[in-house]
């Protein structure tokens, strides 16, 4: 990966001055510059508006002149704001002394960098800092291909918040820490956090959102990917948003990785395995190729790294035109000259074509270290709505591994299993048939499945309440159907099996 200018960013804010942020902090809640306070002055509409780079709604919401109507212009939508103003609710001294704050021309103060209310999955107020422009609307909203800029909360760093296992730790590694966010969210389980990225103004911008969030601080490392860490060092969690678009070189440093296709996303995964305390968790979004000839389940597989257990789930899959499109919209270039729009989009399609790339799939990669004789690689495409915050549902899938795994058929006809709550069952066929075409059990919770199951697969899952053993409800389903209960025992398993894999059924203690 190369190196990084910010050579036409502004200056950051001291991170050394805690009692500033401490006290902006304060100024800021205050005046319910929050989450909460957000939603509630600029109404629905135009706080999703600011998600796709639109600032006119908020602006039009912000035109009176109350301390968070004046707080949102001054940090959201970068407007300069009478000095005489702000000094009513913020201490402007020290803001402007530190950093935060700037002098423009006539009487008014302008922002350094963007600060957006953030809720925590606990309630807690946050504030996420990131370069100007960076809040609203990713780096679109910037019309900046500056390689250095640092890029607020975006809906790929929620994603992997919402993923992340969430049970106390030790000490746990964000690996190209941005703006952050999955520090702050670590910080809130783990003693120890370290964040690591390859560009010096992420770390500061990552230890002003701390600070400024009231969060302990992370040990801050400057380096690509694992460089940073010593040899010696193990982490119980290890997190990671990386600059994972597949492009032609490196032109943007919050986003590509200047490897070769999908060889950064590779490296990342394949070297988490030796960095992990057993039973401790690697959580990452990444893209890969889907090239002539090859199953994009087996590339995937490759990459796990020995004596881990895995959960890789692809959400989406673009052709490469529109890959292409995508993340040239990402950097602005679509407002360019067209004539060196058009020589960037032909780089990409010819990268692609020198791959033998016809498509891009994009997902979550879940490591588990395990000292389990034979690892577990599960490989899905799931491209259906789920419902977050996830880390729950995944400690949940890895924890359901480890049961079938030290359970065989016997021993699975002995254990008793209890039906998943919020699962529904549906029948299925033509309007006024005598017997359903198919039964499908669906979730309504977590990752929301749905999946097929026969007759007697629905009688079990119906029966299912913890009180009677698999085997005995096998029987009696046997007997009523009249079946050969031997049979129906030795059958039965692999599909008892998959609706535990896949959270249907849970083992009941």
């Amino acid at each position: 990966m190369g190196g990084v200018s910010n050579a036409t960013l502004s200056p950051l804010p001291s991170a050394d001055r805690p009692d500033v942020a401490a006290r902006l902090r304060e100024a800021l809640l205050a005046a319910s510059f929050t989450a909460d306070g957000l939603l509630d002055l600029l109404g629905a509409p135009a706080y999703a508006a600011l998600a796709r780079s639109e600032t006119v709604p908020a602006l039009r919401a912000t035109r009176g002149d109350t301390p968070l109507e004046t707080l949102v212009r001054l940090f959201l939508l970068q407007q300069p704001v009478p000095h005489a103003r702000v000094a009513d609710f913020l201490p402007v001294h020290a803001c402007v002394e530190s950093g935060w704050l700037v002098p423009t021309g006539g009487e008014e103060l302008a922002a350094t960098v963007d600060v957006r209310p953030y809720g925590g999955p606990g309630g807690e107020d946050w504030f996420i800092v990131s370069d100007l422009g960076c809040a609203v609307g990713g780096a679109g909203g910037i019309g900046s291909a500056d390689e250095g800029v640092v890029l607020g909360v975006g809906g790929a760093s929620t994603t992997l918040a919402g993923i992340t296992v969430r049970k106390p730790v030790q000490a746990a590694l964000d690996l190209g820490a941005g703006s952050g966010i999955q520090a702050l969210h670590a910080a809130q389980h783990a003693t120890r956090v370290t964040a690591t990225d390859l560009n010096p103004r992420a770390l500061h911008i990552t230890a002003l959102t701390l600070a400024l969030s009231a969060a302990p601080a992370a040990e801050l490392r400057e380096g690509s990917l694992f460089d940073p860490v010593r040899d010696d060092e193990t982490y119980d969690l290890i997190v990671s948003n990386p600059p994972f678009v597949i492009s032609p070189g490196a032109r943007l440093t919050y986003r590509d990785g200047g490897m070769g296709g999908d060889d950064l996303c590779r490296s990342l995964v394949q070297g988490a395995g030796e960095r992990l305390n057993e039973g401790g968790f690697a959580q990452f979004l990444a893209n890969w190729q889907h090239a002539e000839g090859e199953d994009w389940q087996d590339r995937l597989r490759s990459w796990v790294p020995r004596g881990c257990d895995a959960w890789i789930v692809q959400r989406e899959v673009q052709d490469v035109t529109q890959y292409a499109e995508l993340w040239l919209r990402d950097a602005g270039d679509h407002r360019s000259d067209p004539a060196e729009y058009q020589a960037r989009y032909d780089a990409w399609l010819d990268e692609f074509e020198a791959r033998k790339v016809k498509g891009v799939g994009f997902g979550w990669i879940t490591l588990r270290r395990t000292a389990a004789a034979e690892p577990v690689i599960t490989v899905e495409e799931w491209p259906h709505p789920v419902e977050q915050p996830l880390g729950d549902a995944v400690l949940a899938h890895f924890e359901r591994l480890d049961y079938l795994r030290a359970h065989d058929d016997a021993a699975l006809l002995a254990g008793r299993f209890r039906l998943v709550e919020e699962v529904v069952q549906e029948q299925v066929g033509l309007p006024g048939a005598e017997d359903p075409e198919h039964v499908v059990l669906r979730q309504h919770r977590g990752m929301r499945r749905a999946t097929k199951v026969d007759t007697v697969g629905a009688g079990f899952a119906g029966v299912c309440d913890g009180s009677l053993s698999a085997g005995r409800i096998l029987d009696a389903i046997a007997q009523l159907v009249g079946e050969d209960p031997v049979r129906l025992r030795d059958r039965t398993p692999a599909q008892i099996r998959l609706l535990v894999e896949q959270g249907f059924l849970e083992p009941a203690q």
